[in-house]
């Protein structure tokens, strides 16, 4: 496929998903989908129009509104923030994936790693394209291709948000800044002890917040697990040719 499909939020993570895939697959073979809800900002939508501008690409905005409080209305029970966050992000890959179908290309992702190890995404949702050029990036690491790459100063440098409610922000949502979670999760993941990491002088309470979310989300990234009734279970047992390079044995 030579298309790009890209859910365009106004954030920074978008918006280098934008310009690398203006790079790659060129500026006319990119559609940019801006899928705004009510509550989402007017400096949002405008801010995803400078991408949209800076770069010259295709662009379709699709409203959300109507799809959610449809559902929401024919939906029981209470309605709080986190709820009404993971039915607008998979009402926007719902859309997203429609898109690529019309177009016949690929859904581009557009979370990066920090979100993917604290677990701040919703499963089968926003962690779910089809490609996703980010997803090994810490959040320092996407402002820094941000600024390489010439993404507008107004977005490198706002408070990073899901934008669902006024004033709300992820770091307030993890309890941590990127800037704080980022090197105690490459040095977890390197197999650095908590306790040695305070010797580094990181806090221990910033540490087991950072911990909490990682170990606490192990679950979302991972494939649904499947009941192994035979031995030719898909990706348990039956794999592609190409997986079975260097474990075939004669």
């Amino acid at each position: 496929m030579s298309h790009a499909v890209v859910g365009l939020s106004g954030g920074v993570d978008s918006a280098v998903t934008a310009f690398l895939c203006s790079k790659a697959f060129g500026p006319e073979n990119v559609t940019a989908v801006r899928l705004p809800y009510s509550q989402s900002s007017e400096s949002s939508l405008s801010d995803a129009k400078a991408v949209i501008d800076a770069l010259g690409i295709r662009s379709l905005t699709v409203p959300i509104t109507a799809m959610v409080d449809g559902y929401l209305a024919a939906s029981p029970g209470p309605l709080d923030d986190l709820r009404l966050g993971n039915v607008c992000a998979r009402c926007r890959m719902v859309v997203l994936y429609d898109v690529s179908a019309k177009e016949k290309g690929l859904v581009i992702g557009t979370s990066n790693k920090t979100e993917r190890l604290l677990g701040y995404f919703t499963w089968h949702a926003d962690d779910t394209p089809a490609v996703n050029p980010l997803g090994d990036l810490y959040k320092v690491q996407v402002w820094e291709l941000a600024r390489h790459l010439g993404v507008p100063d107004q977005i490198v440098n706002k408070p990073p948000s899901a934008d669902l409610v006024a004033g709300q922000t992820d770091e307030d949502d993890l309890g941590v800044t990127y800037a704080q979670a980022d090197p105690i999760l490459s040095h977890l993941l390197n197999g650095v002890r908590p306790e040695r990491l305070v010797k580094f002088g990181y806090d221990m309470a910033t540490i087991q917040v950072v911990m909490k979310k990682l170990e606490g989300t192990h679950w979302k990234r991972h494939l649904p697990t499947v009941a192994m009734l035979s031995d030719t279970s898909i990706n348990d047992y039956y794999l592609r040719p190409v997986d079975y390079r260097g474990r075939v044995t004669s």
